[in-house]
């Protein structure tokens, strides 16, 4: 940066139409700065130099969305496949007694049992993730107290420099984040809650070597309800649909085929929609067609198996 650059200078927010707003942070020029003013890096920003005063990070490309949470998408794609391929197995086994009102009945009981169950196993499931990270993040820590400067720097340009970061930038992050390690030690080790850092447990070349080294992350104590809740509702909807037409149909032969067409149309719909959440439907209509006739195959195999399964054991009584 040359001397004779301009001070920087805080800008204010404007809209798309152009008016000024003060309800979000001021914006800094990005290719400026003063010897008495420290340029805040998260607030710099080229819109005083852009045409059209936008931000590069407010530019949106042609198929840039918000994605759903992929852990939220995972649960609902575990609740709502298991929902709709094994109730169906169930209901097509039941159907052979001839009465809808027998399969209903059988149907309603696996449903909610189904249910519980997978919401619990949703639970344990992320409670041994979280339980896991914490025991790898105690011996990391333990790990990193014990060792010497020049191990960790390995560690770190171990990480680094597969991204292309030379050993000098490297050493310069290890050391930083062997600072911040020591910092959080003399703080958490001082009575007085003021001297403290409240984000502690979530820097230092401990959280560096989980998360960048390990692709690891704390698991919050919400993911856990919410897991159970989402697998768990999931598995309801999902086994409700193949259910429906018992409700309606007294002859449960007739009520099968009905319940087949309209899981098929379901699993259609579900994987088209789950190619919108991921990302993986890309701008084209391909994408729609092939999760959704992917879906629906992978799930038509397994309730067809299921059912298989069924009719043979009903076939060698």
């Amino acid at each position: 940066m040359s001397s004779d650059a301009p001070a920087s200078v805080r800008l204010p927010c404007a809209t798309a139409n152009g008016t000024l707003t003060r309800n979000k942070p001021p914006i800094w020029a990005i290719d400026a700065s003063g010897p008495s003013v420290q340029t805040p890096l998260p607030a710099k920003c080229a819109r005083h130099s852009r045409e059209g005063e936008v931000c590069c990070q407010e530019l949106k490309g042609d198929d840039e969305r918000q994605l759903i949470d992929p852990d939220v998408v995972r649960d609902v794609v575990i609740g709502l496949s298991d929902g709709l391929t094994v109730p169906f197995a169930l209901t097509a086994g039941l159907s052979s007694l001839g009465e809808s009102k027998l399969v209903v009945l059988g149907g309603i009981a696996e449903l909610i049992a189904g249910a519980i169950s997978m919401g619990i196993g949703g639970f344990l499931a992320s409670q041994a993730e979280r339980d896991h990270y914490r025991f790898l993040r105690r011996t990391t820590k333990a790990r990193v107290l014990r060792s010497c400067d020049g191990e960790m720097e390995r560690e770190v340009h171990a990480v680094l420099g597969a991204v292309g970061v030379d050993e000098d930038v490297s050493r310069q992050v290890a050391h930083s984040l062997l600072e911040v390690e020591s910092t959080i030690e003399r703080s958490e080790s001082l009575p007085d809650e003021e001297h403290g850092l409240r984000w502690g447990q979530s820097v230092g070349i401990t959280e560096f070597l989980l998360k960048f080294g390990e692709g690891l992350e704390e698991v919050p104590t919400r993911r856990l309800y919410v897991s159970a809740f989402t697998i768990g509702m999931g598995y309801l909807l999902g086994g409700t649909i193949p259910l429906l037409p018992y409700f309606f149909i007294p002859k449960a032969h007739t009520a099968l085929m009905y319940s087949s067409i309209l899981t098929g149309i379901v699993l259609l719909i579900f994987g088209a929609v789950k190619a919108r959440a991921t990302g993986a439907a890309g701008k084209g209509a391909g994408g729609y067609v092939w999760g959704a006739a992917s879906t629906l195959a992978v799930g038509g195999a397994a309730a067809a198996a299921a059912y298989g399964i069924v009719a043979l054991l009903e076939g060698n009584e």
